[in-house]
């Protein structure tokens, strides 16, 4: 076998082995999330197979220097490769129920064995490098030299199997479909070299293929995630960042869902606006300041988490055309907003839409709002950097004299201690901060304020009710009031330098489910 051929053998394990580990963080993402604690899981036992596999295939290579044998391997790990997605499947569709429900056993059974399944043909794939080496060296003063061109072209095809799936092909063709596609690259060039060398033993490695389309036939037919009862799919699909699906119900509601699918991320119906959940207190944040305050007095808003235009749909119905930007991370979602939930230029002509990281945006922006609203949080998916002193210093620079932020953090009906840390490290910036829980939801808005307030003006502002203004906004603020609740300190304040919010929404999440509660933290999180 040349080297060019040998090579290039090189280069797609490297990139199939990449693409893989990517793959596998979206695969275990749409259910389990992107903590840390997911990718150290991920990396580490890639790691450990991978180490299996090069000590493994360094020694087959010294006892059987043949590359029919290395071809073989690598038909192998291709062929187990694709089977991830398809075995893997039911799995992690049984895991979104467990999690959901509460089965704490079964959730963190399903993740091993995903983790699991990666374990054959990463191995296997890890036995190449050394199997290449051994072929490509005739000569022992040139072993070094080829050993590192070997590992350089092995590394570079890695590098395009980390951006590949990432910018391409998974937000095109889907994660199950990405593990196809790469596996079937791998089996091809290792099929076809092993044609030239054994006709009669390649073509019993037909079955291989065929095997694989048949179950993805079986598999792959339909969503990942079924409606709920008596809802119908508007789409299904995958994007750069999360799995998508946009619902709607038999009375014209549709919902947003992201991932695993247990919160709703954005509503909309054609004549209803308002849904009596947690996106409705964001209109009642600036009402904190000190009365009267009017409703003129809102002139601006900014949100960071826009997912499909919920909130800035609820402050057009109130105050008309408001200027509002709209920060989101996810490009699909936006173009979503704008197909299923009328958030385009006709029905909002008022907001402009920003796609990308919200914090880098923000500090692209050179003016001063109202209010500032921040729902990005996921629980168990909280970016950090929007939870620090610095990140809400950045806010704040950002907000008129008179202007407040509006918070939507998770919790549970007995555990607090993710809305006290994030109302700690507010209170290191603002000089009030007020809680709101929504009703039937796990969601409470923190709303801080940039001058001094106390709670008892978003109640007494209830008192100078104007007839031009719509009653439907006193009606908020007088759910507001009663939704009121009170902070509790705490000794956890999130700083760039150091930040444990995954731990300690890990924390929260474990306890709820070895409580046999059902993981519900964002029944209305947009």
């Amino acid at each position: 076998m040349s080297k060019r051929t040998l090579y290039a053998i090189a280069f797609f394990s490297g990139m199939t082995t990449l693409a893989i580990e990517l793959s596998a963080s979206r695969l275990l993402g749409n259910v389990f999330g992107n903590s840390n604690l997911v990718w150290a899981n991920v990396i580490g036992l890639m790691l450990l197979y991978l180490t299996v596999g090069y000590f493994a295939g360094g020694r087959l290579a010294d006892k059987l220097p043949r590359a029919a044998v290395m071809l073989q391997i690598i038909l192998w790990a291709a062929f187990l490769s694709a089977l991830i997605p398809l075995v893997g499947r039911p799995v992690i569709t049984r895991a979104a129920t467990a999690v959901f429900g509460a089965e704490a056993a079964l959730a963190l059974g399903s993740f091993l064995v995903i983790l699991i399944l990666f374990s054959l043909p990463v191995t296997l794939l890890g036995m190449v490098s050394p199997f290449v080496i051994r072929l490509a060296v005739a000569d022992v003063a040139t072993s070094g030299r080829i050993a590192g061109q070997v590992y350089a072209i092995s590394t570079l095809g890695s590098l395009f199997g980390a951006f590949l799936p990432v910018l391409l092909t998974i937000p095109q063709i889907g994660t199950a479909r990405t593990f196809l596609l790469f596996s079937g690259l791998l089996y091809a060039i290792a099929f076809i070299g092993l044609l030239s060398i054994n006709r009669h033993r390649a073509l019993g490695y037909l079955l291989m293929p065929a095997l694989v389309a048949l179950l993805a036939i079986a598999v792959l037919d339909g969503p990942l995630r079924q409606p709920a009862a008596g809802a119908r799919l508007r789409y299904d699909g995958e994007s750069a960042y999360n799995y998508i699906q946009v619902q709607e119900d038999a009375d014209g509601y549709r919902y947003l869902y992201l991932n695993e699918g247990q919160g709703i991320h954005s509503q909309w119906h054609a004549t209803e606006v308002f849904y009596g959940g947690a996106w409705d207190y964001f209109l009642a944040a600036p009402y904190f300041n000190e009365p009267p305050f009017r409703a003129d007095e809102v002139a601006s808003l900014l949100l960071i988490g826009l997912a499909a235009g919920t909130i800035p749909r609820q402050h057009i119905e109130i105050y008309g055309d408001l200027p509002m930007v709209g920060i989101e991370l996810d490009r699909k979602i936006v173009a979503l907003g704008a197909e299923f939930f009328d958030m385009n230029g006709i029905s909002m002509p008022s907001l402009t839409t920003q796609v990308g990281d919200g914090r880098f945006l923000l500090n692209q922006i050179d003016r001063k709002f109202s209010v500032i609203g921040i729902d990005a949080y996921r629980p168990p998916y909280i970016p950090w950097h929007l939870t620090t002193v610095e990140f809400f210093e950045e806010v704040k620079a950002r907000l008129t004299d008179d202007g407040a932020a509006a918070i939507n953090v998770g919790r549970t009906d007995t555990d607090r201690r993710l809305v006290d840390a994030l109302s700690s490290t507010l209170l290191q910036v603002f000089p009030s901060v007020h809680a709101l829980d929504a009703p039937q939801s796990f969601n409470t808005i923190l709303v801080a304020t940039r001058q001094a307030t106390q709670a008892q003006n978003l109640r007494e502002n209830l008192d100078y009710r104007v007839d031009s203004v719509d009653p439907r906004l006193y009606d908020i603020m007088n759910d507001a009031v009663d939704a009121l609740a009170p902070l509790a300190e705490s000794d956890i304040v999130f700083t760039d330098d150091m930040a444990p919010v995954e731990r300690l929404v890990d924390s929260i999440v474990l306890d709820f489910l070895l409580a046999g509660r059902a993981v519900e933290f964002q029944l209305t999180d947009e």
